[in-house]
């Protein structure tokens, strides 16, 4: 009777422990504290003292001794077992269980830790995930007790079977921060290369000013207003500045100023409490606090009331808000970079924009050109559009020498963005792989021929692919557009070269 007691007494000690081990597998990702919860179960639970976890290292293929329940760490430094090294390695190599009566008696036995006792029995089990062996457990009965070693080594493995999917869900998770560290540090590449210094286009003296200016003030927070007209890259710089800063890693947030009322501009950037106004169902964050270590674009910052003015000096210069609706100051760490195309010298003497705020926002200005005083860009920037315009499209496109001509002598009111807009409807009208002059005059873009504009290119008069005006044109342009000049290069007189001038439209701008 007193057996039998034993034995149910026993049993329904592996029970709980077999309850109390799977709910400390399910408690934390925290492997090691998981795996030491375990082994605690296993002493109090069912006196399993010495408990051992080792896992293989996937980087040489050794078994590490993880972690030993009731031992200091400075005993489990840098154990291994090569598979088939002692009782530990032999458990991995063959992947068969072993029994112990006392571990003194087992010559495989190397007590390379000195933890157990060699009068003492053990049992040593394999850590399978499905069908690999991926480590060992291990654990010293109670004295006495070695006569339910085959019990022991049963509810071993059923505790082996639970930590095995628990370092399988392990593995998995580390995998996966792994593949997304490795995506987001792929992520940040792409960024910085796609708004890196190099990739924004410009070989103009007034370009390198601005590219050295971003250079210098990415490093610091300093607060940049980034001036130009529209369609001159505003955005395109103020990228390059937060991507290329020690904000970097943080978020960068816009906002166009112009494309909201005043009552939506303030809830946007700073936010609102719940049943701040119709239509506020739940406490929302703003711009600025999503922008908690990174950087703020602020695009058209002119446009802004001057009511909204007041709210945004205070966030600059005390870097604190309050949520629409709010009570609550809130701290904020974030850089601003603003930028407009409107004079905002003349709106302060206008009383149209707050002095204060002008001064706050203006610590470091930079100025964009815009195109026409650039116009040595537009082949490469062209070129640039035309590859972007073809990835989207899925096909190759080309610009011929006439159409890049063209393009050389607008005005383009409105720069880079008109530029790309003309491109991307001329590749429309394009069908072969080629956009030429006539596709760049069907978008309405209107031929502008003047000495001032561009550089002259040398191009073979005698070249069979220029048709007829093309090479007038080319002609004209080498000769500085003196026409009796440019007759003589085509073997013409001065009145037929007056004639083609006039048959083939060419509009030449008085100099």
């Amino acid at each position: 009777m007193s057996d039998s007691r034993n034995e149910l007494d026993l049993l329904r000690a592996e029970l709980e422990t077999l309850y109390q081990v799977s709910r400390v597998l399910s408690h934390s990702l925290n492997f090691k504290q998981t795996l030491d919860g375990v082994l605690n179960a296993l002493h109090e639970g069912v006196g399993l003292d010495r408990g051992m976890v080792s896992l293989i290292d996937a980087a040489t293929g050794e078994l590490q001794v993880s972690l030993v329940y009731g031992v200091s760490d400075t005993v489990t430094e840098e154990v291994s077992y090569l598979p088939g090294e002692g009782v530990v390695g032999t458990i991995l190599k063959t992947g068969n269980s072993i029994m112990v009566d006392c571990i003194m008696d087992e010559p495989r036995f190397l007590s390379r830790m000195g933890i157990y006792n060699p009068q003492g029995a053990f049992v040593g089990v394999p850590i399978r995930i499905g069908r690999k062996v991926v480590g060992v457990l291990a654990a010293q009965p109670a004295a006495g007790m070695a006569h339910k070693l085959d019990e022991y080594r049963h509810f071993l493995e059923m505790v082996s079977n639970l930590i095995g999917q628990s370092v399988r869900l392990s593995q998995e998770v580390a995998q996966e921060k792994q593949e997304l560290a490795e995506e987001r540090d792929g992520l940040r590449r792409t960024v910085r290369a796609q708004y890196g210094f190099d990739n924004i286009i410009g070989h103009t003296q007034a370009m390198r000013r601005i590219f050295e200016q971003v250079r210098l003030v990415a490093k610091w927070n300093t607060t940049v207003l980034i001036r130009g007209e529209t369609g001159t890259g505003k955005e395109l710089i103020a990228n390059a500045i937060h991507y290329n800063s020690p904000r970097a890693r943080g978020s960068f947030v816009k906002l166009n100023c112009a494309a909201l009322p005043e009552t939506l501009l303030e809830s946007e950037l700073f936010g609102h409490e719940k049943g701040a106004f119709t239509g506020a169902v739940a406490q929302r964050k703003g711009r600025f606090e999503q922008a908690e270590g990174g950087t703020v674009f602020l695009d058209e910052i002119g446009e802004i009331s001057a009511s909204f003015q007041a709210k945004l000096l205070r966030v600059l210069q005390e870097g604190e808000l309050e949520r629409v609706g709010g009570t609550k100051t809130i701290k904020v760490d974030v850089r601003v970079v603003a930028a407009t195309h409107r004079d905002l010298e003349n709106e302060v003497e206008r009383g149209r924009f707050r002095e204060d705020l002008y001064y706050r926002l203006n610590v470091m200005p930079l100025t964009l050109p815009p195109l026409r005083e650039r116009m040595e860009d537009i082949p490469d920037i062209a070129r640039f559009l035309v590859e972007k315009v073809s990835n989207q499209q899925g096909r190759t496109l080309g610009l011929t020498e006439a159409a890049m001509r063209v393009l050389m002598h607008h005005d383009w009111p409105g720069n880079v963005r008109e530029l790309e807009n003309c491109l991307e409807r001329a590749s429309v009208m394009t069908e072969g792989d080629t956009i030429d002059r006539d596709a760049i005059l069907l978008t309405g873009i209107d031929e502008k021929i003047s000495a001032s504009r561009g550089p002259v290119q040398n191009v073979d008069l005698d070249d069979p692919h220029l048709d007829e005006r093309e090479r007038v044109i080319a002609a004209l342009e080498q000769a500085g557009w003196v026409q009796a000049k440019a007759a003589r290069l085509l073997d013409m007189t001065p009145r037929q070269i007056a004639y083609r001038i006039q048959t083939l439209n060419i509009k030449v701008k008085q100099i």
